[in-house]
C-alpha cells in the first residue's frame, strides 16, 4: 500500500505533523493514524478472505486479470524496446532483422615504431 513512500516522505510528515499538532498532541495522533490503519487493513483480510470462501475456485478467476495487469505495471517499455531491437532472436538473428556476420581474420600486428635516431617513412605519394 505504501510502497512508494519512502523515509524521507514519512521524516516530512513527521514534522510537519509536529509543528502541526503540537509535541504533546502528536503520539496520540499518531496511535490514532496506527489503530485505523490497522482497522482497515483488518477489514480488508476480512472482505477478501469472505470473497474466497464465497467464490471458490471461481475466485482463482477473477485474480487472473488482476495479476495480469500487475505484471504489465512491472514492465519498462525502454527494455522492452531494447529486447525487440538488440536482443537475440531465433537462429542467432535478431528481431530487427540483423544477422552477426562471421568474424574477420585478426588484424596484423603494428609495425614497430622508428627509433628516436631513424628517419620515419616517407611516402610522396601519401602527401
Amino acid at each position: 500500500m505504501f510502497e512508494s513512500i519512502g523515509w524521507a516522505e514519512i521524516l516530512v510528515l513527521g514534522v510537519a505533523g509536529l509543528f502541526i499538532l503540537g509535541p504533546e498532541r502528536l503520539p496520540d495522533a499518531a496511535a490514532w493514524v496506527g489503530k485505523t490503519m490497522r482497522k482497515v487493513r483488518e477489514y480488508a483480510t476480512g472482505a477478501r478472505d469472505q470473497l474466497k470462501t464465497e467464490l471458490g475456485p471461481e475466485y482463482d478467476d477473477l485474480r487472473k486479470p488482476l495479476n495480469d495487469l500487475r505484471q504489465l505495471r512491472s514492465l519498462d517499455p525502454k527494455q522492452m524496446v531494447a529486447n525487440h531491437l538488440f536482443g537475440d532472436g531465433e537462429n542467432g538473428v535478431k528481431p530487427n532483422g540483423y544477422a552477426p556476420q562471421p568474424a574477420l581474420p585478426p588484424a596484423p600486428a603494428p609495425a614497430d615504431p622508428p627509433k628516436p635516431a631513424e628517419k620515419p617513412a616517407f611516402d610522396p605519394d601519401a602527401t
